[in-house]
């Protein structure tokens, strides 16, 4: 009787019920650390989200979406715009002098995977709030997973239109009739079956580890979410704060390779898994970005060590180089976290931080359809191999490109559609910029927080900045072009425009 009540109810009305549902979770672990008013802030704005989401449940059972497709990116747009606010509820509770705008601005930032902050983290939070940042974050990572699988795939959106090679915004041949009969909460509600068990799985895998590794369990608990969710969210900036120190942090490394290919996870029909592990061209590019990126680091990092202390500190160079080969792969899964060897390179060799290189790797993502934001891998593998075969062309004009069916269509249509991705991609990045310079910032900042929200990887404020960005100093005015920047990273432009087409009205 639930599971069909849940079924017949608009999808929106469900997530919203969730969400206050999940505030039991920050209530009780108040109410065991001797915190009642947080609890009781925590559970009231529970109580009073259920009862109202109960009453909108109600005046809707009888509704109908005309246009299922639509309904359902609608559905998507509308958890990013209602949820935050309710996720907001209890913030403002626990903390009354906090505005509106700073604590809306929080939720969405956790909830997008962002993990930009307002707020004081050493002092200002209990952890209690530090908890509900890295369950909302967590959340997020979920629903991204969930509606990526049940809503973006069958419209040939987040990425699988470059697999598909068919037209985004619209459903697959095979799905047209399933997508006529199929309503957004059952394919919701499905997928979150699915995957959810093994989300959850991982989460605990990696809390119990931090925790035998050494960490203190609230902090392990909070790091471990933010893992999974890629949304970087934790009790202070870096990972200096890390009990466990290396084998926390390669735990970490290590659950961050979830977030490179969508092979890892169940419904694994969004990649092709007849290809063997070693050639799939998400984890090939991740590699070549990561070894990559992190040997340039060391070799610039090494080479200016000789001015400074010599190269014979053994000890030094090595934690340099796990600083580097850690916060690329952060970066590049677009989760922000930053190494607490991170900073011994710039000790060694007495050179700063090489932000902009982080900037490129949270641009390029993680994996389609995984808690990653970013331009995703799979584009840039697939123009880079379009690229690869125009050059082939030029110098030997009748020659065949091989690799089958599958390799030409990438480097055909998949190239084409990662192009017009990457177009709109500049073109959001050129518009938010514009927006920010009017509103007073400078072509630096506005730079990074552009890059940061777009590729929804906010830690980018504190490390690709040539002075650390402080969003608390903001005004309201450029916190919300923000938070809505970082739905549209969240989302992708394409999704964006497949709503707001004409067609999909007319349908």
């Amino acid at each position: 009787m639930l599971r069909d009540r849940l079924l017949t109810t608009p999808l929106l009305v469900t997530l919203t019920g969730l969400a206050g549902l999940s505030m039991v979770v920050p209530a009780i672990h108040a109410t065991l650390t001797n915190q009642d008013q947080i609890a009781q802030a925590f559970f009231y704005s529970g109580v009073i989200v259920l009862i109202l989401t109960a009453m909108v449940g109600l005046a809707t059972s009888t509704w109908r979406p005309r246009n299922v497709a639509r309904s359902q990116l609608a559905s998507l747009v509308g958890a990013y715009v209602l949820l935050p606010v309710v996720f907001a509820l209890p913030i403002m509770q626990v903390l009354p002098d906090t505005s509106f705008v700073n604590a809306w601005f929080e939720m969405v930032s956790c909830f997008t995977t962002t993990g930009a902050t307002v707020y004081d983290l050493a002092g200002r939070l209990p952890d209690t709030l530090h908890l509900w940042r890295g369950l909302v974050g967590w959340m997020g990572g979920l629903f991204i997973l969930v509606t990526a699988t049940a809503i973006l795939a069958p419209m040939n959106l987040g990425g699988v239109e470059v697999l598909s090679g068919r037209t985004p915004g619209r459903g697959n041949d095979g799905l047209t009739q399933i997508t006529r009969i199929a309503d957004p909460s059952q394919r919701f509600l499905r997928y979150t079956a699915s995957l959810f068990p093994v989300y959850l799985g991982l989460t605990l895998g990696l809390w119990l580890l931090l925790m035998i590794a050494g960490e203190v369990n609230i902090l392990a608990l909070i790091h471990a979410m933010s893992t999974l969710s890629t949304s970087g969210i934790g009790t202070a900036g870096d990972l200096t704060v890390l009990s466990s120190g290396l084998w926390g942090e390669f735990l970490i490394f290590l659950f961050l390779g979830l977030a490179i290919s969508r092979r890892f996870l169940p419904e694994t029909s969004l990649v092709s898994t007849n290809v063997p592990l070693r050639q799939d061209p998400e984890i090939r590019m991740a590699l070549f970005l990561i070894i990559g990126v992190t040997t340039i680091l060391f070799l610039r990092h090494w080479i200016g060590a000789f001015d400074v202390t010599g190269t014979q500190d053994w000890g030094a160079a090595l934690r340099a180089l796990w600083g580097g080969l850690f916060t690329a792969m952060s970066f590049l899964t677009t989760t922000g976290f930053e190494s607490g060897e991170w900073d011994a390179a710039r000790s060694w060799s007495g050179l700063s931080n090489p932000g902009l290189i982080l900037a490129g790797l949270a641009m390029f993502g993680g994996g389609v359809a995984t808690t990653a934001g970013g331009v995703k891998l799979l584009r840039v593998y697939v123009l880079a191999r379009h690229g690869e075969r125009e050059l082939e062309k030029l110098i030997h004009p009748s020659s065949v490109g091989g690799g089958g069916g599958q390799a030409r269509q990438l480097r055909r249509q998949g190239a084409y559609f990662a192009w017009l991705f990457f177009m709109l991609f500049a073109l959001s990045i050129a518009v938010t910029m514009a927006v920010l310079s009017l509103l007073g910032l400078d072509f630096e900042g506005a730079l990074v927080l552009t890059l940061a929200a777009l590729t929804t990887t906010g830690q980018l404020a504190d490390l690709a900045a040539t002075r650390p960005i402080q969003y608390v100093e903001l005004g309201s005015a450029a916190k919300t072009v923000l938070a809505v920047v970082m739905v549209l990273g969240r989302l992708e432009t394409l999704a964006i425009l497949a709503l707001l087409a004409p067609s999909s009205w007319r349908r």
